[in-house]
């Protein structure tokens, strides 16, 4: 994302150059989760065996939210917790705000909210739906950003990048499909990897990749004053503007 053409010395550029860092870290942040946790798992479920001495068959979960029943449960929650607060921190624009706050409170309900492996009792039961409620609401959201925020027609970005976001988007939202259908019909359930999880796995790296590079894309815009129209500033960023009163307080 971008914002406009600004005086350099003004007071709203200086406080942008700051929010520009900062936004870069928290994008860096979610990236880095997203393409970190779905290799971290198995990984880990397998180091944990082989250090205590089991066997490490089975060490890759049936799916992602799955792992909250393994050896790596607190990476996976505290992966999560981590997701949330770095989207609840997200500032960029009043749209994005809305977005990435909600996305960060879904993160937190993943977390919070075990999913059901069957058994237990009717809360059990209840507590899986919302699990299963905010996961789907969180990659949707996700994928909102890549669509929607991170990608702008309108600007000066190059092609190649809008389209990348554009890919993304769709990844996310297809792999959350083949997922929803993988969990439904039970296909490849005696698979050593289950397809529900490759479904996560490549939905959740999409997303890493995607807000990794609106990072770094932010991140070099921060480098380059004068190519501020490379970076999509979205509708809505009223206190970034300079004609808005908000940007001369």
């Amino acid at each position: 994302m971008t914002h406009d053409v600004r005086t350099q010395n003004s007071p709203a550029v200086r406080r942008s150059t700051q929010d520009v860092r900062t936004i870069a870290i928290l994008r860096l942040g979610v990236g880095l989760i997203g393409i970190l946790l779905p290799v971290a798992l198995p990984f880990g479920n397998w180091l944990a065996a082989e250090l205590t001495g089991r066997g490490t068959d089975g060490f890759w979960p049936n799916s992602m939210s799955g792992a909250y029943y393994t050896d790596t449960r607190n990476v996976f929650v505290g992966a999560l917790c981590a997701l949330g607060v770095f989207l609840i921190c997200y500032r960029f624009d009043r749209r994005d705000d809305r977005w990435s706050t909600a996305a960060g409170f879904f993160a937190l309900g993943v977390a919070l909210c075990p999913t059901y492996t069957g058994g237990g009792s009717g809360l059990d039961r209840t507590v899986g739906v919302f699990h299963l409620v905010f996961a789907g609401l969180l990659f949707v959201m996700l994928a909102v950003f890549c669509l929607y925020s991170f990608r702008n027609p309108r600007s000066a970005q190059p092609a190649r990048v809008g389209t990348a976001y554009l890919v993304a988007g769709v990844v996310i939202l297809a792999a959350l499909a083949l997922s929803l259908l993988a969990g439904v019909t039970g296909v490849g359930s005696d698979w050593p990897v289950r397809p529900l999880y490759l479904g996560e796995w490549l939905a959740t790296w999409a997303f890493g990749l995607a807000w990794t590079g609106a990072a770094l894309e932010l991140a070099a815009h921060g480098r380059r004053d004068a190519d501020s129209a490379v970076v999509p500033r979205q509708p809505g960023a009223d206190a970034l503007d300079p004609k808005h009163p908000e940007a001369h307080a």
